[in-house]
């Protein structure tokens, strides 16, 4: 048993140690140690302030973003409204010349077409006329060579003038 039960005097001298090792520890390396342990919780603390004003900032930008994208998409739909809207107006005036020209154009032809349709008549009816006369010429140069067919024909003329 003396194993297990120490001596009075180991007692005292394990104290005496341990006592001027707790001196020499409360001197030398609890400060630092309690420093160092400070040290790193301020640390730790710090670093988790950061991480959380990361995490509002990032939450702030991701708002932000959120907010000039749907900018941006409004934007984009009102300059591609203003853009049909500007394409249609193009096209429409395009078409409104393009139709006033064309009936412009048309309206010309027909004109041109009806003058020389009558220039076309006159110059056929001179012509007729002109035939007319000289065959009318002949016949009455063939008809009228003599004195008893001339009487024939003023015979018939005023027979016809009377019946009209």
């Amino acid at each position: 048993m003396e194993l297990l039960t120490p001596s009075v005097g180991l007692v005292f001298w394990m104290t005496v140690s341990f006592l001027i090792l707790l001196l020499l520890l409360k001197k030398f390396a609890w400060k630092p140690i309690l420093k160092a342990l400070e040290d790193r919780e301020s640390s730790i603390q710090k670093s988790l302030d950061e991480a959380k004003n990361a995490r509002e900032e990032m939450s702030k930008l991701t708002s932000q973003n959120e907010q000039l994208l749907k900018e941006a998409r409004l934007e984009r739909d009102a300059i591609l409204k203003e853009a049909r809207d500007i394409k249609d107006k193009i096209v429409s005036d395009a078409q409104k010349v393009a139709t006033e020209e064309g009936n412009k154009i048309i309206q010309a032809a027909r004109e041109s077409i009806n003058n020389e349709r009558i220039s076309a008549i006159n110059q056929i009816k001179s012509e007729v006329t002109d035939l007319s006369i000289d065959i009318a010429r002949k016949v009455l140069q063939k008809e009228l060579s003599s004195v008893e067919e001339q009487k024939k024909l003023v015979e018939s003329l005023v027979n016809q003038a009377k019946l009209n």
